[in-house]
């Protein structure tokens, strides 16, 4: 800008960076659409048939049926996906009076600081690391499932007080653990309930998901910031998972007898995903 004198002012431009909805990165073409309707039926229907656990294999869907090539992209959008129907079977749960409030927004709360920080540091870890140490950690899932879960009875759960220290460090592990990875969390939060209160399996079952939403939210928030959420597919993804949760929880009814042989059944599956991801972030 040129002013009497002879002085010249040079005044910087502003520029506001906006996401362009219409770039490829945005476009979903229709094999991806099939492939993030049918893995979020296959994640739903797991979640509703055996419980936690199933929703781990939300990554491993996302990379090698979708084909998202970024891992970071793939934890950002299962986490959103993962909390929305947290949330969505809360509703049937809090209905059932299977949810105890006071634990479970401790839980929640505690853990929430952990999966900001957890998520925080995930993104930063290469990404074939960071599958590594999920294909680990999904060894250790399988193995939890393969050796079963001791049913907790009310005679138990009445003996043990409500310990608020202990169930907050708890949380505030397994909230670090859920952000890092990208998942719920479900596997860790009912036993991490149980272990703190002494509550019945089907009271941590429902108050898990309370903190399951929480962590997934929260990890989704922090991934979305950093543009590392995939919107068209994490929408995919959970219209496939409600549906396949719907049918999945009506058919454990059903099932309700043999949920130890089909919760081992899933065990195995995370076994061989687990390997097939160490094969190929190895090779």
């Amino acid at each position: 800008m040129s002013m009497a004198g002879g002085i010249t002012c040079a005044v910087p431009e502003l520029s506001l960076s906006v996401p362009d909805l219409r770039s490829p990165a945005a476009r979903v073409d229709p094999v991806q659409t099939i492939a993030s309707l049918g893995s979020g039926i296959i994640v739903g229907f797991t979640l509703g048939l055996v419980g936690g656990g199933g929703s781990i294999l939300a990554v491993p869907l996302l990379i090698y049926v979708v084909g998202m090539p970024d891992p970071h992209e793939a934890i950002g959008t299962s986490a959103l996906a993962v909390a929305v129907n947290a949330f969505a079977n809360l509703v049937p749960h809090a209905r059932a009076h299977h949810v105890r409030w006071r634990p479970a927004l401790i839980f929640a709360a505690a853990g929430l600081a952990g999966a900001f920080a957890g998520s925080s540091i995930g993104k930063v870890v290469d990404g074939h690391k960071l599958l590594v140490l999920f294909a680990l950690l999904m060894l250790v899932i399988a193995a939890m499932m393969l050796r079963g879960r001791k049913v907790q009875d009310a005679a138990t759960a009445a003996a043990r007080p409500f310990d608020v220290w202990r169930l907050g460090v708890i949380w505030l592990a397994t909230g670090t653990l859920s952000g890092f990875y990208g998942i719920g969390g479900g596997f860790l939060v009912v036993p991490g309930l149980i272990l703190a209160t002494g509550m019945p399996t089907i009271a941590a079952i429902g108050s898990s998901l309370v903190a399951v939403g929480t962590f997934g939210m929260t990890t989704a928030v922090n991934y979305a910031a950093s543009g590392l959420v995939i919107w068209p597919i994490a929408l995919l993804f959970i219209a496939g998972g409600i549906g396949g949760g719907w049918v999945g929880a009506r058919l454990a009814k059903r099932l309700a007898a043999q949920r130890q042989t089909l919760t081992r059944l899933l065990g195995c599956m995370l076994v061989v995903v687990s390997v097939y991801m160490l094969y190929r972030s190895l090779t």
